[in-house]
């Protein structure tokens, strides 16, 4: 028996364990791949075409969501239904199995396998096209970036230019009109269009591009990857510092949504070749140990 609440929402009266369990699973299957993804509540829910009040209690495990309302999140999400229902990670089991075991490795013997690994499956060029840098907002892509490509004598470049000359459209224009699915769209034309135009570059990348698996997987062939990395109340200082207050604007649960942001993305963040921290350090100290560990061949 179910009953309908003024919000047109049917909740069962009584569910079993099992059937709650597995609504939260849905829950924290949402919430982690709007993070992943870096798209905001209210986006998501305009177009998956539901109130974000909705949205908001699918994301509490508080709704019984329909299988039409389920495609249409999964959609808006740039995925299908049975990937959202699954209970293995967005990517398959395989790959869960593979992490297990890379996490049985110390450091040494994990660049070994990464080594291994690319000898066998990847034709990785003798010589990279560039340095691109990955990373959330904040952790000091655009600033690292300027001072490399003095130190290189390469062309800065932000990844997000291409996508929106592309685009014809500015970057907060193409999530709202288009969604997820076109952003990724433009952004892979992007990362093919440096690739194919530029023979040496310093590329910094939007912060959510590494959700985006053909496109990662590009980058990391043609470029030598940097995870720019930051404590999250780093991240928070430095975007507000630069007088962007949206981050904490009326959002009492901002750093919160960083942490999560974070932790949905780092596995992702560290298949780049190189993790440079730049908490509580200068740009110019970091620019000295980048600077020491790039490959001969760029």
């Amino acid at each position: 028996m179910t009953v309908t609440t003024k919000a047109n929402i049917a909740v069962p009266q009584k569910a079993s364990n099992g059937a709650q369990e597995y609504t939260r699973h849905i829950a924290d299957r949402v919430r982690g791949m709007r993070a992943q993804r870096g798209a905001s509540r209210k986006l998501l829910a305009r177009h998956a075409r539901i109130s974000e009040r909705y949205l908001a209690q699918v994301e509490q495990g508080q709704a019984n969501i329909s299988i039409a309302l389920l495609w249409q999140i999964a959609q808006a999400l740039g995925t299908d239904p049975v990937t959202l229902l699954s209970e293995q990670p967005e990517n398959d089991s395989t790959a869960t199995l593979l992490a297990e075991f890379v996490e049985t490795l110390n450091d040494t013997q994990r660049r070994e396998a990464l080594r291994l690994l690319r000898e066998r499956f990847f034709a990785v060029p003798e010589s990279r096209q560039g340095i691109a840098l990955v990373g959330l907002r904040g952790a000091g892509k655009s600033t690292l970036g300027g001072l490399l490509a003095q130190r290189t004598a390469l062309p800065f470049v932000q990844l997000t230019d291409i996508i929106e000359c592309i685009g014809n459209m500015a970057v907060e224009e193409i999530f709202s009109l288009g969604g997820q699915q076109t952003y990724r769209r433009l952004e892979k034309q992007a990362v093919e269009h440096v690739r194919d135009n530029y023979a040496g570059v310093i590329l910094e990348t939007g912060g959510s591009l590494v959700s985006a698996g053909d496109s990662y997987s590009a980058l990391r062939r043609h470029f030598f990857t940097v995870w720019v990395k930051a404590q999250p109340e780093e991240h928070m200082q430095r975007v507000v510092a630069q007088g962007d207050l949206r981050p904490i604007d009326g959002n009492d649960t901002a750093m919160d949504d960083l942490r999560r942001i974070l932790q949905e993305r780092e596995a992702s963040y560290r298949a780049a070749d190189y993790v440079l921290n730049t908490s509580a350090r200068s740009p110019e100290d970091c620019i000295e140990e980048l600077i020491a560990v790039l490959p001969q061949r760029i």
